[in-house]
């Protein structure tokens, strides 16, 4: 999966894009996006360990995310049931690595890319 640091660098690129702005309320029209964004970053915290990625890569994004976006106990709160959705909408599914777990990972590559890359052009400095 080649494009992991791609992601990881257009995650962090949203987040501080995001974060140098003031607080905003949850109806920020950025909001959803970083909320799905969450959600993919457990989706993928889940299927990669489960195709043999060892770590915690995906969870240390998340904290990144957090981190960048400082939020309130409610806000992060949510962001954190995001992540954990994501986590475990695969857990019930899948038990082992198969073609369709590996096409699912290469699927939330590809929109984590593009909600990050998004979020970074449309609310970025």
């Amino acid at each position: 999966m080649s494009r992991a640091p791609f992601l990881v660098a257009l995650c962090l690129a949203a987040s501080t894009a995001v974060a140098v702005r003031p607080a905003f309320s949850a109806e920020s029209p950025f909001e959803p996006g970083l909320m799905r964004l969450a959600e993919v970053l457990g989706s993928l915290h889940f299927l990669r360990n489960l195709c043999g990625e060892k770590g915690d890569q995906w969870r240390g994004e998340m904290e990144k995310l957090l981190d960048s976006e400082n939020p309130d106990p409610e806000r992060r709160a949510r962001f954190i049931a995001s992540f954990n959705r994501g986590y475990r909408s695969f857990g019930g599914t899948y038990t082992q690595c198969t073609a369709s777990a590996t096409e699912a990972i290469s699927r939330y590559m590809k929109e984590g890319e593009t909600l990050s890359r998004d979020i970074a052009s449309r609310y970025g400095n």
